[in-house]
């Protein structure tokens, strides 16, 4: 019964969100109060309703119900309790209830949350993430309902791909699809905006949040995936361009270019068209993702369906969503006028500069991930496009972008002087080159690019700091004034430091990792050492073991600096017998400096050798934790009650005089 009530509570939600797709837009269409007001209690019940197919899911995964076929495909009795729960979105049918539980949990937050909003703006965009929402409804019932059932019921499972069982990609999935659906609070927005006719400060001040949120929730998903990939497939790696991670990072791009262009629209009534642009931009791309991971088109442990008319109908869904929003955006876009005029030379110019070029790159990465796809439809072969042609066209591109990330917040709005920026960023400029010098000297080679990033990672966090010291005017008065507006800076200014903050410390991973790794591949013998980079590591032994649900291999490393014992690394390789599938668990210590990782394979001949993959890489665990940093500022910029409830903070006046003859009041 717990399936059936699940699949009933779908049914209810797909009927609800027709509802509420329907009746407030009839009702704001004709300023019909009554039609209107369905809005709250109808994304508020399609809420109820999913959470409740979403935890009869997650109950069926937990009790190993074996007569529901997505139980059966994805889960095992000797799974550990962790992966059982993740199962439930680890798949197809899984995952799209994750999907439309979010779609509907970002609705019912505005509808909750939203009582500022005007009631016509309230209730088409509660309209249009309804519509959106009953897209995939009725792909989940018609193609993939994840409450079939199977007659008899199995004795146990297939379980969890192995490669999927492990806690960072456990998380993976919610995350990402937070950002994914999060982007849809902005596109039902945008709509909104285009069907009203008018997009100003305010509407800017109230799309914002919801964009913030989506994108560091997408940060925090990109960042796991490469942190589960980087220690789990063993290749001492963390980015692979495979076309499921472009799939997650074009949204990203997108979306990062849309809170930039929305500050704009906030602060100077201008770029409001291409904003509206972006936020459309922005889901299409996770529609897109969505498409390329569940079409078949594409072979990965992130693609999780093959069947062709699964394929069909989200393209078909894609087709409708995406097209009608840019006809909408045709026909209505133009109508939308900007007042706000500016100079090249100022903030508004720097962010127009941001948007260029975070879009252009969006565009390399999309051709380079859909060309090949493409090329093969119409039979023209089979070519890949990979990290050569990525590092060499994206990674040159977003350099000018982080030099105008520097001078941005420096100059001022409308109009400003690009001189007065240097001479105010001069220890910006003498820090990083010294840093630059610095690297020359020391290592004496390295890849150019690799040099360049470590000076643009500098560049970026000490312009970060000099636009923060610029605005509590430090040195230029008493301090105990500038610890004063250092406090009372607000959240949002705050936010935009820490992310600007953690992007130059993300930079100076990327930089490190990719010019300076040091990689040996060897058979090692018990009581062999080899040197990498200056620490010795010594092969112990390996020794066979028992998991909860695999059989282990464990290998053992000393590493030592100069005779000095540094960490004992335990590498294994994993076997699952359910799936006959191995898998590779890195070990690694970080050090402030970069990473020691080691890897174990297969042996070779019965005298205790294993084929052995040693490496450093320097300064990789920058990357997460600036990840971590800039979602982070997100986050404190969300808590702005700007931004919370667009609208201005309330405070109370006291002893207001009014002085008749002037018409000036004093406090």
């Amino acid at each position: 019964m717990i399936a059936e009530a699940g699949h009933f509570a779908l049914i209810l939600a797909l009927f609800i969100a027709i509802v509420q797709a329907s009746l407030p837009m009839v009702g704001a269409h004709h300023g019909n109060a009554l039609w209107m007001s369905f809005d709250k209690p109808s994304a508020i019940a399609q809420m109820l309703m999913v959470s409740l197919a979403f935890a009869c899911l997650t109950y069926s995964h937990v009790v190993s119900d074996f007569s529901v076929l997505n139980v059966v495909q994805n889960s095992h009795s000797m799974k550990p309790m962790l992966y059982k729960v993740a199962g439930v979105w680890g798949n197809h049918e899984g995952s799209l209830v994750l999907w439309v539980f979010i779609l509907a949990a970002f609705g019912s937050a505005v509808a909750i949350f939203g009582n500022n909003l005007p009631p016509t703006l309230r209730a088409r965009v509660l309209a249009v993430q309804a519509l959106i929402s009953v897209g995939f409804y009725l792909f989940m019932l018609l193609t993939s309902n994840p409450f079939e059932r199977v007659f008899p019921a199995a004795m146990d499972g297939r379980g969890l791909n192995p490669l999927l069982q492990d806690p960072g990609l456990a998380f993976h999935p919610p995350f990402l699809y937070l950002g994914y659906v999060g982007f849809s609070m902005a596109f039902s927005f945008a709509i909104a905006a285009l069907i009203e006719g008018r997009v100003d400060a305010a509407w800017a001040r109230w799309v914002r949040p919801w964009t913030l949120a989506a994108w560091s929730f997408l940060t925090i998903g990109i960042g796991l995936g490469s942190w589960w990939a980087y220690y789990e497939l063993g290749w001492g790696g963390w980015w692979f361009w495979d076309p499921v991670e472009n799939a997650s990072f074009m949204p990203w791009l997108a979306g990062t270019a849309l809170l930039h262009s929305a500050i704009v629209v906030e602060k100077r009534d201008t770029m409001k068209t291409w904003t509206i642009f972006l936020a459309i931009l922005a889901f299409s791309l996770s529609l897109l993702g969505t498409f390329l991971v569940r079409s078949g088109v594409l072979t990965s442990v992130h693609a999780f369906a093959t069947d062709p008319e699964r394929g069909v109908f989200i393209l078909l869904l894609l087709v409708i969503v995406i097209g009608g929003s840019l006809t909408l955006f045709a026909i209505r876009g133009p109508a939308l006028r900007s007042t706000g005029i500016f100079k090249p030379i100022s903030r508004e110019g720097g962010l127009l500069l941001n948007n260029l070029v975070l879009t252009t790159g969006c565009a390399v990465v999309l051709l380079g991930t859909l060309y090949p796809l493409f090329l093969d439809a119409v039979g023209g072969g089979k070519v890949s496009v990979g990290a050569p042609f990525f590092n060499a066209v994206f990674i040159p591109l977003m350099i000018p972008m982080f030099v105008a990330m520097g001078f941005g917040p420096i100059l001022s709005w409308k109009r400003s002087d690009l001189i007065q920026a240097a001479l105010r960023l001069k220890t910006a400029f003498i820090l990083t080159g010294l840093i630059c010098a610095v690297i020359l000297a020391l290592l004496n080679h390295g890849p150019f690019l690799a040099i360049v990033g470590l000076g643009l990672a500098m560049w970026l966090f000490v312009a970060t700091l000099v636009e923060l010291g610029e605005r509590i005017r430090l040195f230029k008065g008493p301090l105990k004034e500038s610890f004063g507006r250092l406090f009372s800076q607000t959240r949002a200014s705050w936010g935009m430091t820490l992310a600007h903050s953690g992007m130059a410390i993300v930079i100076a991973g990327m930089a490190g990792v990719g010019g300076w790794k040091v990689e040996k591949i060897q058979v090692m013998k018990p009581g062999d050492t080899v040197n990498v980079a200056g620490y010795d590591y010594k092969f112990i032994g390996a020794r066979q073991g028992q998991g909860p649900n695999y059989t282990v291999i464990e290998g053992k490393f000393e590493v030592t600096q100069d005779g000095q014992h540094v960490i004992v690394l335990s590498a294994e390789k994993r076997n699952y017998p359910v799936r006959q599938m191995p898998t590779t668990e890195a070990a690694i210590h970080s050090l402030f400096s970069g990473d020691l990782y080691a890897v174990i394979g297969d042996p070779e001949g019965n005298d205790g050798k294993f084929v052995t993959r040693l490496y450093f890489n320097p300064l990789v665990a920058w990357m997460w934790a600036g990840s971590l940093i800039m979602a982070f500022g997100a986050f404190v910029s969300i808590s702005d009650r700007r931004y919370r409830v667009g609208a201005p903070s309330r405070h109370k006046i006291k002893n207001v005089k009014v002085v008749e003859a002037s018409g000036i009041g004093q406090t």
